[in-house]
């Protein structure tokens, strides 16, 4: 669309890569006055799209995300990208506060332990690797393909290591066996799975949301102790926990352009 047929049409990047991303996007098209652009960082390979108004790649860090809010006009930045997805979320903090448009985090809120749970937190995947050989034997690991790597020396332990996409040819992956799926995932399943491979602890970044937190339930039936990886901490600014405080954001953002 051109950028000057509709001078009170606001156009809203959102940082996706999320279930709540996609949701966020569909509500919006419903909203009158906004058109609603997204953005994938590409590292799926078969990324659900949902609209052709969306651009999938990188921007090449912080002063190419800015040169291309100005270029498209972008008026309000949400991120709900992924809340490991640390790198971009602070490259769009800085990009928004170079250009100075507001910017929203989307962000749901981590899972929490509850009764029965047998966590070991930790900060860092490092910090996982570090005590599964006094830990397990096998290993439930439950990270993505990016950071493989870390556990990639473990050679005396076994993985089932499951992932949407499968790793590069050339990454280090440890020992094991490689399930590629795409959540959300069944709490009968997953229970099975833990059975059938005989884990006896998991690895888990604590994402939140309940497309994986089966895996969690599953874990505390069973007593298999989980390593959760924590949060790192998020850029200061504008924060919401779900869709409808999203839309909110919104409204109140957008009521200054339509008086």
């Amino acid at each position: 669309m051109d950028f000057n047929s509709n001078l009170n049409l606001k156009r809203v990047l959102i940082l996706g890569g999320t279930g709540d991303a996609r949701e966020l996007a569909d509500r919006m098209d419903e909203m009158p006055g906004v058109e609603v652009m997204t953005s994938l960082a590409g590292r799926t390979r078969h990324p659900v799209v949902r609209s052709p108004q969306t651009r999938i790649g990188g921007f090449g860090g912080v002063a190419g995300l800015s040169q291309y809010l100005r270029e498209q006009h972008i008026d309000l930045l949400i991120d709900a990208t992924h809340p490991f997805a640390e790198q971009i979320s602070g490259n769009a903090a800085e990009a928004a506060a170079a250009v100075g448009i507001p910017r929203l985090m989307l962000m749901r809120p981590g899972w929490e332990r509850r009764e029965g749970d047998c966590w070991i937190e930790v900060e860092s995947h490092a910090d996982a690797a570090g005590v599964l050989p006094t830990l397990a034997q096998r290993i439930f690991l439950t990270i993505g393909r990016q950071e493989l790597a870390a556990f990639a020396h473990l050679q005396d332990l076994w993985f089932l290591m499951r992932m949407i996409d499968p790793p590069s040819p050339d990454a280090a992956v440890p020992p094991g066996r490689l399930l590629l799926e795409r959540g959300p995932f069944d709490l009968a399943e997953e229970r099975s799975l833990l059975q059938q491979y005989k884990i006896g602890a998991i690895v888990s970044k604590n994402s939140g949301g309940d497309a994986t937190y089966a895996k969690i339930i599953a874990a505390r039936e069973l007593g298999i102790p989980v390593v959760m990886i924590q949060r790192a901490p998020v850029p200061e600014g504008d924060r919401v926990a779900d869709v409808e405080g999203a839309l909110a954001w919104l409204k109140n953002r957008l009521s200054p352009f339509n008086n």
